[in-house]
């Protein structure tokens, strides 16, 4: 008998988490909320919508958190019930992208009850959470990830154990520090291009053969070339916010901090300027 799983979050990242637990066989529940994907698809699955989060839990062995950060996680485990429901050997399955700080917090409150906690933050994009094609990147015992691998492999390509509770987060961080500042930095370097009337067609060419090919590059092309932002619908403000965590993360272990910094700077004048809900590749425009 698989596990009932329940999941909090059916946004974009978090519909082809829940599509790919129903197809593959799991009992699924999914939390009512504005923030939801159309759930039709769901439903014809067998999924079973529940209005609050303590009607959830009660029903459901495994919790799936797919919100965006640290906030959201906090005031669904502490503040909505969730924490006075749990029961002994339920799972915890944060695929946020957290404060580590905070998550090791949390995981010792839910460790408490006797459940447990897993950060397993997710890399790729909408698309292969629709294909069940994600990265995880997962912190927690290892007892308890080797139990819940078979659900993660329903929706996840690879599974990338990082060490205990909150070392997850902590890759995702540098993961998405990485990739974000070189997507910024590429950005810069075609506004800059555009300004001089450098060939985009060369730009990209030339960067692809050369110091600057990679998957940042990839992911920009299309816009570069064409305009089209839509390849990566990941907001300037969720990235800032993916910044700012990896930043207090660095701060908090006296790291070098001077290069993420100037990325965050990037992104927060962006924001100031009321453009935080532009996807990322628009930052070229922007800049």
């Amino acid at each position: 008998m698989k596990q009932r799983v329940g999941i909090i979050g059916v946004g974009l990242m978090g519909h082809g988490v829940a599509k790919n637990i129903a197809l593959k066989g799991w009992p699924l529940g999914y939390l009512r909320h504005p923030g939801n994907q159309p759930t039709g698809d769901l439903d014809e699955l067998g999924a079973v919508a529940y209005d609050t989060i303590v009607e959830l839990a009660a029903q459901r062995d495994i919790i799936v958190l797919c919100v965006t950060g640290s906030a959201q996680v906090e005031e669904i485990i502490v503040n909505s019930g969730l924490l006075g429901t749990l029961r002994p050997d339920m799972v915890i399955i944060d695929c946020s992208t957290a404060n580590p700080a905070s998550t090791v917090v949390l995981a010792r409150k839910v460790a408490e009850t006797g459940a447990h906690f897993v950060d397993a933050a997710m890399t790729r994009t909408p698309k292969e959470a629709e294909e069940g094609r994600l990265n995880l990147l997962v912190g927690g015992d290892p007892r308890i990830v080797e139990s819940v691998k078979p659900l993660l492999s329903a929706f996840a390509e690879s599974i990338f154990e990082a060490g205990g509770v909150g070392t997850g987060h902590q890759l995702k961080l540098l993961h998405n520090y990485v990739s974000l500042g070189s997507i910024t930095l590429i950005a810069e370097a075609v506004a800059c291009a555009m300004r001089g009337g450098v060939s985009m067609d060369a730009l990209v060419d030339c960067l692809a053969k050369g110091g600057g090919g990679g998957v940042a590059l990839e992911r920009l092309r299309p816009s570069i070339v064409s305009g089209d932002s839509g390849q990566l619908r990941f907001t300037i403000a969720n990235a800032a916010k993916d910044l700012s965590y990896y930043r207090a993360m660095a701060g908090d272990l006296n790291a070098p901090v001077s290069v993420a910094d100037g990325v965050l700077a990037t992104l927060q004048k962006l924001i100031e300027r009321g453009k935080g809900d532009a996807f990322v590749p628009e930052q070229i425009r922007l800049l």
